[in-house]
């Protein structure tokens, strides 16, 4: 259920293999499964020409490759081979990140990288590699979670596949991430992912909405997304009196009880959201009755923060895409304090 959020979460393993990583180990299992993507790789095109190629894989390509010439010729975004080859992988992620914060702390543990920037997580073909790190972290007493991801993204460095994975989305979920990640082609700016994500993320709703537009299709049902924007601000919420928690002076043994107690009121808060206000609909059950902690809560709020900033962006150049790209890389340019100052000041409300 957590997954329409996660998928965002970009791996950005093309990135860290040009500079360099911790370990030599962990160098070449990157340079090993970044090889066999690459390696699995195919035109779509001859893909579609293929009569021995089963039906409903054609259908999904073929819509792939309408969204990829949309996103060029109407949203002026990269126009390159990525997302006009297929590769299958044989397996249901791409990669597996692991996320780790202290116990009192929601401050995540950074990977820092010249061409990719700070990252809050690590990066793992393999699902058992990912459990045998995520364990040993969780061995030094930090929480830890570990979450798959369907999506791709090498910022331009490779040209990035569709991939099996991302085929068991629904059609407007594999044209949006289309967008998304082409959007971080475009632009991306180390270290900043609330900027990044929040910019790919105007980029893909805009799109979305351009994209049903010109398929004479009716607008997305908001239902969807009101749920979605209630459940982040759930967390969001439980996220705000966990720091306070952190930053009190209580004891070990009594913040970790107090803790716990947060944990539980969020699902309380959660079940009774869906009883109230979605008719019983418990699309986010999977992810709340799971095991929580603080690493879970990592990626929620990053990818909405600057929205409201890009779309009156967007706006002041009068819907013009090009000339939006540009202000966005002039935002880009400046200290990360200047930059967040103005996008504050950009903001509604401000």
């Amino acid at each position: 259920m957590f997954d329409a959020l996660l998928w965002r979460w970009v791996p950005l393993v093309a990135t860290l293999l040009l500079s360099g990583c911790s370990t030599l180990d962990y160098y070449s299992h990157l340079a090993g499964g970044q090889l066999q993507l690459l390696q699995a790789r195919g035109p779509i095109a001859e893909l579609l020409e293929s009569p021995s190629v089963d039906t409903e894989l054609k259908q999904r390509l073929a819509l792939a490759q309408r969204a990829r010439d949309f996103a060029s010729a109407q949203l002026s975004l990269p126009n390159n081979d990525s997302y006009r080859l297929y590769a299958d992988i044989q397996r249901p992620f791409v990669v597996w990140n692991v996320f780790a914060t202290p116990e009192f702390s929601l401050t995540p543990q950074l990977h820092c990288f010249p061409i990719a920037g700070c990252v809050a997580y690590r990066g793992y073909y393999s699902q058992s590699r990912a459990r045998g790190a995520a364990a040993l972290l969780k061995q030094e007493g930090l929480d830890t979670y570990l979450g798959g991801v369907e999506a791709y993204s090498t910022l331009g460095w490779f040209d990035d596949p569709i991939l099996n994975t991302m085929l068991r989305w629904s059609d407007e979920r594999l044209v949006a991430v289309i967008f998304h990640e082409l959007a971080h082609q475009q632009f991306y700016v180390a270290g900043d992912t609330a900027f990044n994500e929040s910019f790919a993320s105007f980029v893909e709703h805009e799109g979305l909405r351009q994209w049903r537009a010109k398929q004479g299709l009716p607008p997305s049902d908001p239902q969807g997304e009101q749920q979605r924007e209630q459940f982040i601000a759930l967390v969001l919420a439980s996220r705000a009196r966990l720091q306070q928690l952190y930053a009190s002076d209580l004891p070990p043994a009594q913040m970790r009880s107090e803790k716990q107690a947060e944990f539980t009121r969020l699902r309380a808060d959660y079940h009774a959201l869906s009883k109230r206000e979605w008719g019983g609909n418990g699309r986010y059950d999977g992810w709340i009755n799971a095991p929580i902690n603080n690493a879970k809560l990592l990626p929620f709020g990053l990818y909405d923060q600057w929205v409201p900033a890009f779309t009156v962006l967007f706006e002041q150049v009068d819907r013009d895409w090009p000339r939006f790209y540009q202000r966005v890389t002039a935002l880009g340019k400046l200290p990360e304090a200047e930059r967040h100052h103005a996008l504050t000041e950009l903001s509604p409300g401000a």
